[in-house]
């Protein structure tokens, strides 16, 4: 069996998320090392705490990884993903704001490489999402309404987490409301509430820190390599 630990590239490596993934991935050498931080402008120094630095343009040069993890931005997805499939190597994004182009090429890429796309990476939300599906299936004509919350700079509304939670209700046959509140700090508080005649469930995910999201992003990583070729859910890998 195989114990070395999983070579990350990090693709947006420059951004919260990036620099909490180097970080993450630092206090757990055992388990993860990280042989490429790439970022959109030539880097400066080009190695920090033993982390290889390397401009967008030069991504091309990158040395052998076992799983890209790629938080970047819509117009740094393509060469990023055209990477992955050359190299056949595993691909882990959480880019949003990516175009119906884009989404279709992830799919057809799914044919050649294990990838993970999501709006929300933590395990917990993961988690929430089966239950919900479950849930929706289980409780035919009921009211479903999403309530989320996030801080004051977030713009998107509903977000992309409560989008997808009304996906999974949906997929059982659910209509679903949404609401979305813009509040102090929040990170991301996420209820799922279905009413019937008389009796009401509540299921709801609170995320206080944000590591929540890079500390999901490592466990699919490293559950993502040397799976076959597929477009896989965080759900999918939590074991």
């Amino acid at each position: 069996m195989d114990t070395s630990p999983t070579r990350l590239l990090i693709h947006g490596a420059s951004g919260r998320m990036g620099q909490a993934l180097i970080r993450l991935a630092a206090e757990q050498p055992a388990g993860y090392q990280v042989v490429a931080a790439v970022t959109r402008r030539a880097p400066s120094p080009r190695v920090v705490d033993g982390v290889p630095y390397f401009a967008a343009s030069e991504l091309a040069g990158v040395p052998v990884f076992d799983v890209a993890v790629d938080f970047s931005l819509p117009d740094g997805f393509d060469p990023i993903l055209a990477l992955c499939v050359e190299r056949g190597t595993p691909l882990v994004s959480g880019t949003t704001g990516i175009s119906d182009r884009q989404m279709a090429a992830l799919a057809h890429a799914g044919a050649r490489i294990p990838l993970v796309w999501a709006t929300n990476f933590s395990l917990g939300v993961a988690v929430l999402t089966d239950l919900v599906e479950r849930a929706a299936a289980a409780l035919p004509g009921w009211d479903v309404d999403i309530v989320e919350s996030h801080h004051v700079h977030k713009k998107d509304a509903p977000s992309g987490t409560a989008l997808t939670l009304g996906e999974a209700a949906g997929s059982a046959g659910a209509q679903v409301h949404y609401a979305s509140l813009r509040a102090g700090d929040i990170v991301g508080e996420h209820a799922v509430q279905f009413t019937g005649l008389g009796e009401r469930i509540e299921l709801v995910h609170r995320a206080t820190h944000r590591d929540v999201f890079a500390r999901g992003a490592l466990h699919v990583a490293s559950k993502l390599a040397g799976r076959p070729a597929g477009n896989y859910r965080v759900r999918d890998l939590l074991d």
